[in-house]
């Protein structure tokens, strides 16, 4: 067997890539946004998870769309290539809502240590510091997907102990907390993917705990950017570089214009083209 060959060069972005296709078991039903949870879909299905089943929140079931191109957001014509159904959004949510769907990825501005995501308001709901667009899918996807991982830029602010606003219930007070609240039993987020490293949750407390950092992060720069009292892992996984391989096929098969993996510098080659008209 051929001894893996890691990467040396790669972002913090396709790192995170990495660990968010890893959380993809063959098989599974996946609900889909673009940007990176794409990626990471499009990645597991090219490695160790062919018989994944991509779904958009617009209706795409099992489609291709890199037969295309990477697309640019949900409402491309892209995510519809290759396509075994096109449905719409009505009936992919119907679907969600009734358990259908084994993973889910999510995000926001706020996350606590039962994984309750905040998207909607910082400060008071009725005169907020800053309003954000709100749930969008999150709060089905979060409700009703057989478990979900969340995604986040680990910083201080966006790591509280109590989150202003439950846009998207993670076990909200903790254990029993989500049947309580009428939630399919066994159900909720089940890892955390930051910029620092990977969180999971424990079992009986349904606490996030530290499982796992980033190569050249420190447990102590975790605590740091974590406003409670974060617990942490009795051994501290460091996080597996990508492989040459995995890193090529991101680069060159899943986003070779870098809309993702460069939306800076994309964004700003298309007002430059756009403009140029």
């Amino acid at each position: 067997m051929k001894e893996k060959e890691y990467a040396t060069d790669y972002t913090l972005t396709e790192l995170m890539i990495v660990c968010a296709a890893k959380q993809v078991r063959d098989g599974d039903i996946v609900f889909i946004g673009t940007g990176l949870p794409f990626l990471a879909c499009a990645l597991a299905k090219k490695t160790h998870a062919p018989n994944l089943v991509p779904c958009s929140e617009e209706g795409q079931i099992d489609a291709n769309p890199l037969l295309w191109r990477t697309p640019r957001s949900i409402g491309d014509l892209a995510m519809t290539a290759g396509a075994m159904m096109a449905t719409d959004l009505l009936g992919v949510m119907h679907r969600l809502t009734y358990g259908e769907f084994d993973l889910g990825f999510i995000s926001g501005a706020q996350v606590d240590k039962y994984g309750n995501v905040n998207s909607t308001v910082i400060g008071d709901y009725k005169k907020p510091k800053v309003r954000f667009p709100g749930s969008g899918g999150a709060n089905a996807i979060s409700s009703y997907t057989k478990r979900h991982v969340l995604i986040f830029v680990h910083r201080k602010h966006q790591f509280v102990d109590k989150v202003d606003y439950i846009t998207s219930p993670g076990y909200l007070s903790g254990p029993g907390g989500r049947e309580a609240a009428g939630l399919p039993s066994g159900t909720g987020p089940v890892a955390v993917i930051t910029t620092l490293g990977t969180l999971s949750f424990d079992e009986e407390t349904k606490e996030m705990y530290l499982d796992a950092v980033h190569p050249n992060v420190k447990v102590v720069d975790v605590k740091n950017n974590t406003t409670w009292d974060l617990k942490i892992a009795k051994k501290v996984k460091e996080t597996e570089p990508p492989s040459k391989e995995e890193i090529r096929m991101i680069r060159e098969d899943l986003d070779p214009f870098g809309i993702y993996l460069k939306r800076d510098e994309f964004q700003k080659k298309a007002i430059e083209f756009l403009t140029s008209k």
